[in-house]
């Protein structure tokens, strides 16, 4: 019946897949993103380890060596959401809860994801006070993250309420 939840899809829906099927393809496109954000947080997580360990890091200021450690932590607590859906599949699977386990795992990769553009923007205020002492540090890292907000969610949500009416 159109309009009814059977767990197959609805005109509404625009696909004829069963709710194991719907959460069998949800789970690959889910994966498939969270490789590209995996990548880029371990990366960035990885270089940020070494910082400690450079001759330059015991001058720089309280101030520096405070945002460092910020920085490490969003990227720690990054990293691990990230990785999260993937322990998160592995603990489920087989127990007959894909799509409640594709919800959580989409939840933990959306908080993932704040978690990144904290630590990217972070990292970016470090290197750029380090960089120059100039005033217009806050405000150039203000202007990135406004287009990480912009990039990452804004146009996203746009899109997604100009296309699907919700």
């Amino acid at each position: 019946m159109p309009g009814t939840d059977n767990g197959y899809a609805t005109p509404e829906r625009g696909r004829d897949e069963t709710a194991d099927e719907r959460a069998d393809r949800r789970w690959g496109e889910l994966i498939q993103e969270v490789r590209v954000a995996q990548t880029g947080v371990q990366i960035l997580f990885g270089f940020l380890l070494t910082v400690v360990f450079t001759p330059r890091y015991a001058q720089l200021a309280q101030t520096e060596q405070t945002i460092y450690i910020v920085t490490v932590v969003l990227g720690a607590a990054a990293t691990g959401a990230l990785i999260g859906p993937v322990s998160f599949h592995r603990i489920v699977a087989g127990r007959r809860i894909k799509p409640a386990a594709v919800l959580w795992a989409a939840r933990l990769t959306v908080v993932g994801l704040i978690l990144l553009l904290a630590t990217m923007t972070a990292a970016l205020l470090l290197i750029l006070r380090v960089a120059t002492h100039d005033g217009y540090v806050p405000w150039l890292v203000a202007c990135v993250l406004v287009w990480y907000l912009l990039c990452w969610f804004a146009l996203p949500a746009w899109i997604r309420r100009r296309h699907s009416g919700g």
